[in-house]
């Protein structure tokens, strides 16, 4: 008998958990450093996170501080003496442009004494958008709307960004020198490797212009002929380790996906099911993932291997999507749909599958809620699941049935969180 009355409400709580754990008000604070004596601190950032981030520096801060941060549209908050900017997201847009290029002119003429706080988090990447001065914004655009369809590993994707950009790969660091540079970072990128976290503006980069012309063939971008001659030349070549312009720089990652998942796991615990971690940083299709998950809750129920019920297998990471149709999607409603597919309606398995950012790709839910009786519920309102996984339509299936989970942004983002439940 399981200890849970309320299977869907269980998992919405995991959630939400997982979500107040890698808060900024909760993580920033003991990063903070101190001023330094007799210099300026000068705040900038970029992410879905920057403007919670600002907000929780102006509320622990002893000191005179003044900057800038851009978030995505919606995700602002107001702060007394940082200026938060909204802009696009996804795809990048004139606001982040303009914001990234103020950022640049704010950090002009510093000192070793001053301090510049940069507040980086997921989705700083298409927020902070500068293109190399021979690369138009319409043309980062076209690009950047390509790779978000191409299915693209997040690593790649900001690795071709770097070699576009003027602000990108440590450039905007080296714009801040000789002052101090202090990156506190919310980490998306499974592995949490903080050079592609945004892109890494603050942060030297091992990757080449060749590896990014590599990405493009790959996955056969069509990029203008400038594009590529830029990337041929070296022109877009970042700032690499071992540079001597950041060896005063500090990093830390104050938040990750596997706080967030322990965070779960912790409340799972404690209404008396048994947790599993399966892994933080899980990539691939979205659909494959599925299949895979639904293939070890299947196991589960039906030879309690590896795990005994009832449990709660939990993983994030960050999936892709290889867009075919046109349907609305987002890769937690597409994992969910293919997991609602593969378990065909298995009794005592319940999902949920949610971006922690609030937004589940460019859609206004989080993600969405599988129960035992989904595909049943769909069947009987004339909805073919399998048609419209083939229509990238997660959205939509999970919509009809009224098992969108949305929450509005969370001002935060640590990417994927998956949690199914076995009784």
């Amino acid at each position: 008998m399981t200890p849970i009355e309320n299977p869907r409400q269980f998992l919405l709580d995991l959630y939400s958990s997982a979500i107040s754990a890698v808060s900024a008000a909760k993580c920033l604070p003991q990063f903070l450093p101190k001023p330094q004596p007799g210099g300026r601190t000068i705040v900038i950032g970029a992410g879905k996170g920057a403007a919670a981030m600002a907000k929780a520096v102006e509320d622990h801060w002893h000191g005179d501080l003044s900057g800038l941060v851009v978030t995505r549209y919606e995700h602002g908050l107001e702060c007394k003496h940082i200026e938060v900017v909204e802009a696009s997201h996804p795809v990048p847009d004139a606001a982040g442009r303009d914001a990234a290029r103020r950022m640049l002119e704010m950090v002009q003429g510093l000192t070793e004494k001053d301090l510049v706080l940069c507040l980086i988090s997921g989705g700083g990447s298409a927020l902070l958008a500068l293109p190399a001065k021979n690369i138009s914004l319409e043309e980062k655009q076209q690009i950047n709307r390509q790779l978000l369809r191409s299915g693209a590993s997040i690593s790649e994707m900001n690795c071709v960004r770097k070699h576009l950009s003027d602000i990108k790969g440590g450039r905007l660091a080296l714009a801040c020198a000789p002052a101090k540079v202090v990156t506190l970072m919310i980490s998306d990128i499974p592995g949490d490797d903080p050079g592609i976290i945004a892109s890494g503006p603050t942060l030297p980069d091992p990757t080449t212009c060749e590896d990014a012309l590599a990405i493009l063939e790959k996955y056969q971008i069509d990029v203008p002929a400038n594009v590529r001659e830029h990337l041929a030349s070296g022109e877009g070549e970042t700032p690499k380790p071992g540079d001597v312009r950041f060896a005063r720089n500090e990093s830390h990652i104050i938040a990750t996906a596997q706080d967030a998942l322990e965070a779960a796991a912790t409340v799972a615990r404690e209404n008396g099911v048994t947790p599993y971690i399966l892994s933080d940083c899980i990539e691939g299709e979205a659909r494959d993932i599925a299949l895979m998950h639904a293939a070890m809750a299947r196991q589960v129920v039906e030879r309690d291997q590896p795990f005994a019920k009832p449990c709660v297998i939990i993983s994030g990471g960050e999936t892709t999507v290889t867009v075919r149709g046109n349907g609305r999607g987002g890769r937690n409603a597409e994992f969910l749909l293919g997991f609602a597919i593969a378990m065909d309606g298995l009794p005592g398995v319940y999902a949920i599958a949610c971006d922690t950012d609030g937004i589940d790709g460019s859609e206004d839910n989080a993600g969405a809620v599988y129960l035992p009786d989904s595909i049943a519920r769909a069947t009987n309102k004339g909805i073919r699941a399998r048609k419209m996984l083939e229509n990238n339509d997660g959205y939509g299936f999970f919509s009809a049935l009224d098992d969108l989970v949305v929450t509005g942004p969370s001002r935060t983002n640590v990417n994927d969180f998956r949690a199914i439940l076995i009784v």
